[in-house]
């Protein structure tokens, strides 16, 4: 399974930015997708998941400014970030959890992380 990202760049304070990651490959079925990210010297942080049927999660840091949401026809998960701080600068990195077949286990898959850098 192959995650590509898309959506990152520079934004001034106060803006707003949409990434965007899709699935391809061998794929049965996908629970859980999220956005995670890594600031520089920082641990990956969970940013925001959503379940295949719409439960939503969202760190304490993000709430009320990020929104996800999905579209399962696509295999895409998308994170539509608003009133965008400093502090939100960051790799920003696609997770989905997915089976290749019926009776596979889950399998936990990365995208390759794009860049996301807000400006003061």
């Amino acid at each position: 399974v192959q995650l590509v990202e898309s959506g990152g760049g520079l934004v001034q304070a106060g803006g707003s930015l949409r990434l965007s990651c899709a699935a391809s490959g061998s794929i049965f079925s996908i629970s859980v997708m999220g956005w995670y990210r890594q600031a520089p010297g920082k641990q990956r942080e969970s940013v925001a998941t959503i379940t295949d049927v719409g439960y939503t999660y969202y760190a304490d840091s993000v709430k009320g400014r990020f929104t996800i949401s999905r579209d399962n026809a696509k295999n895409t998960v998308y994170l539509q970030m608003n009133s965008l701080k400093p502090e939100d600068t960051a790799v920003y990195y696609c997770n989905a959890n997915t089976k290749e077949y019926r009776g596979d286990y889950w399998r936990d898959s990365w995208g390759q992380g794009t860049q996301v850098t807000v400006s003061s």
